[in-house]
């Protein structure tokens, strides 16, 4: 048999096959993965894409009652608007949502992480800022000037 080698990996060896095989099973689970978990869906803007998650659908019905829901989407409110940090935003959180998901070590109510409300209260800012200047200007305490502090159903409908 004739083999071909690659540094120390010799197609024709036992660890040669191992490492195929592994390498077709990672393959494989990954991609089912993909599909199963349906991955290019969050590439888009839908909201239905944040609803694969059956923990975000009390989120979604909430947003669909709210006032928002007849001018923004998800996307709209919870990333930011550039596209390369958008899609970085988007990466990040799907990370460690498939980890949560997978792992099932996840916080239950679901909830909204430091950098996220920044964009949360920053997109508050970029569609009202006319509305909020004045009150955004002194900026001394950040707690105190969070939109959803006071505004927590604007987006998802009352708290239950």
């Amino acid at each position: 048999m004739m083999r071909r080698c690659c540094s120390w990996l010799c197609v024709g060896t036992l660890s040669g096959w191992v490492l195929t095989v592994l390498t077709g099973l990672l393959t494989g689970a990954g991609s089912y993965t993909v599909y199963y978990g349906e991955a290019f869906s969050y590439l888009s803007d839908d909201p239905k894409a944040c609803v694969n998650c059956h923990i975000m659908r009390e989120h979604h019905d909430g947003w669909q009652k709210a006032s928002h829901h007849a001018v923004a989407k998800c996307v709209d409110c919870h990333l930011p608007q550039e596209f390369i940090p958008k899609y970085l935003a988007k990466a990040e959180n799907g990370f460690w949502h498939s980890k949560g998901f997978t792992f099932q070590d996840f916080h239950e109510p679901i909830r909204i992480h430091r950098n996220n409300s920044q964009i949360l209260q920053d997109n508050c800012i970029r569609c009202h800022g006319e509305l909020v200047h004045e009150i955004n200007l002194p900026r001394r305490n950040a707690e105190t000037l969070n939109c959803v502090r006071c505004h927590l159903s604007v987006g998802h409908g009352p708290p239950h």
